[in-house]
């Protein structure tokens, strides 16, 4: 079953603010995106807000039984 959709929305941050998240997700070797999540579950965990672990997502190739004809 594939993976829900990720929910999208703009989110406006001051220059400095998203200067530091740049360098935080770097040396997690993370997308600012990914570094903003960890730190909201982060955060939610600290006040004691349940959130359910995001959806492993499968990695690598797909085995060739999943292929359509004719790819490679």
């Amino acid at each position: 079953m594939p993976a829900k959709p990720k929910k999208a929305f703009p989110l406006r941050l001051e220059p400095a603010l998203y200067e530091a998240l740049e360098r935080a997700a770097a040396s997690e070797f993370r997308s600012v995106n990914a570094e903003v999540e960890v730190l909201l579950r982060e955060a939610l965990a600290r006040r004691g807000v349940k959130v359910a672990p995001p959806e492993k997502r499968k990695r690598g190739r797909p085995p060739k039984s999943e292929t359509k004809k004719g790819e490679t």
